[in-house]
Formats: structure tokens, sequence, C-alpha cells
């Protein structure tokens, strides 16, 4: 495995805060609670690329699992078997195809557009594996038997529009933090420690 540099580091440090500080704030919708954890997933894709992106993602989840509080619903090892758990390993490969994907679109076609179409893909990543690991985990793990289509619905049909609207949201961030200069271009390991120009 390549080491970081300092950059880098400093750069996945801040995208793991951000994710976790965005599991803790709440944006209550009707009867539901939605947070900005999915956001800032799709963010560490689009600005650091796919090493760097998946690293940060990962390195939250390695936090959580050794007892840094940093989960929203708890933290240590045993979360692995929280049905939820499998929307965290949504999330790191996520964060590799959305910095893998932007990088193949040109510079100077790489508009919101573009983005949000990553994102979307980003999105059904997430939904497939974190519903497959809620049917799994609940059915054969902690014996809570659940029906698919349920999962399905609840888990994935009522969260699309909320989600949806945070690919947008990530979208149109990356566009223009990537105008700020906030874009790492190249995720080879000489070139990703610096930050694209304005």
């Amino acid at each position: 495995m390549q080491k970081l540099s300092l950059r880098e580091m400093i750069l996945c440090a801040l995208f793991v805060a951000l994710v976790a500080v965005g599991a803790f704030i709440r944006i209550p919708v009707g009867s539901d609670v939605y947070t900005l954890q999915f956001m800032f997933t799709l963010l560490a894709g689009l600005l650091l690329g796919p090493r760097l992106g998946a690293t940060a993602v990962a390195v939250y989840i390695i936090l959580g699992l050794v007892g840094v509080p940093v989960f929203a619903s708890g933290a240590g090892p045993s979360y692995v078997l929280q049905p939820t758990f499998g929307y965290l390993i949504g999330f790191v490969i996520q964060a590799w195809y959305c910095g893998k994907a932007s990088r193949k679109i040109e510079e100077s076609k790489r508009n919101f557009k573009r983005l949000l179409l990553v994102n979307v893909g980003g999105m059904a990543i997430v939904y497939v594996l974190g519903i497959s690991y809620f049917y799994f985990v609940s059915n054969y793990v902690i014996d809570t038997p659940i029906a698919v289509w349920p999962v399905i619905f609840y888990c994935g049909i009522l969260q699309v529009v909320p989600d949806f609207l945070l690919c947008v949201v990530a979208a149109s961030a990356a566009v223009k933090l990537a105008h700020a200069g906030i874009w790492v271009e190249s995720d080879a390991p000489d070139a990703a420690c610096g930050l694209k120009e304005a």
C-alpha cells in the first residue's frame, strides 16, 4: 500500500471529520430524520479522487470500529452486526467509484450534469450494498426476520428523493469547489498530493 504524503493525510483527515460530523447533522423531514453523511462521502470521492476518497471513508469506519464514537448509533466492532453497516461499506466503494468516474470526464466537460450522473451511480452502489446487507443481517444474523420488499421499500424507495437531493447538492458543491481550486486532479501517488490550480 502506498504511503500518504502530508497533504494527502490532511485532506483525508478533513473528510474523515466531515463524514463524522455529517452523521450527526440531522434534518427532520416529516416523520423521518436524514443526515448529511451521504453528501460528504460523495464529495470525498469527487474532490479527492478514488484512492484518497475511499481512504478517507475507510479511515472513518475504522475509527468507529475501534470504539471512537463517530457512528450515528454507537461504535465498536459489534457495529458490523448493525443491519445498516452495509451502507458504510457502500460509502467506501461509492467514494472510489465517484472519484474514478469523475476523473474519466474531461476537465472542460466536467459540469454539474455529468457529476450528478456520477453521484447517482454512487447512490445506486450504496443502495445495492446497504439493502442487501440489511436483509442478510436482519434475517440470518440477528434473527429479526423481514421480507425483501419491505426492506426495498423502507431502505430504498422512501430514501430516493432525499438522497437524490443530496446528490444534487454534492454535484453543485463539487463544481464550485473545483473552480475554486479544491480538486485533486490526479490520483497518482506523486500528483495526488497537490490541488488543482484555480
